[in-house]
């Protein structure tokens, strides 16, 4: 497979599947979900597991958002399409992480959920040629690392809440791209 057989896999998986935008907005709700649990009074431990039990939700929600979004969640015969499953399960190899935190430091743990989250969008700019995966990936993790280890821990809520506004400003931005690769994909498809 050349270069150009390439890019025109990874143009057709980021087009059909709307360079997986129906997860990135499940995803968002889903923080905004984790911040309410956040600024709740209740103990952390019990918001760290409240907040497992609310993560569950980001597969049904994407689901129905590719529904009205249009994407789709498989393109068979695009030999990618395995990849993109693939990298969404390196975040698994992280729980091992959160449950160490969740039982040593669990006031914490919502800044490390927020921090794997983020890290296992970075690949994904690569997948679908679009630079705002690693951005995001990149000011999620920093961004949750330094609120993280600077403000009181009764007001982590703000963890879950910037990623939440960065997820849904990705969101938008790819809403916005997603014309700009229909458009190379035609230009592709002439030469």
């Amino acid at each position: 497979m050349n270069h150009l057989e390439l890019h025109k896999l990874k143009l057709e998986l980021a087009i059909k599947t709307k360079k997986g935008s129906d997860f990135i907005i499940a995803a968002a709700i889903v923080w905004f979900f984790i911040t309410l649990i956040w600024s709740t009074s209740i103990e952390a431990y019990n918001k760290s597991v409240f907040t497992f039990i609310v993560g569950a939700l980001l597969l049904p929600l994407a689901f129905g958002f590719s529904k009205l979004l249009k994407t789709d969640w498989k393109v068979e015969t695009n030999p990618l399409q395995p990849l993109r499953l693939w990298l969404n399960f390196t975040q698994l190899f992280y729980f091992p992480f959160l449950v160490l935190v969740l039982i040593k430091l669990p006031d914490y743990f919502v800044m490390t959920y927020a921090i794997i989250t983020g890290a296992h969008l970075f690949p994904y700019a690569w997948l679908y040629d679009d630079n705002s995966y690693a951005i995001t990936a990149g000011l999620i993790t920093a961004s949750c690392l330094i609120i993280g280890l600077n403000i009181p821990k009764d007001i982590m809520f703000y963890i879950p809440l910037i990623t939440s506004f960065i997820l849904m400003a990705m969101f938008i931005i790819l809403c916005l791209s997603i014309p700009l690769s229909n458009k190379k994909r035609k230009n592709i498809s002439k030469n």
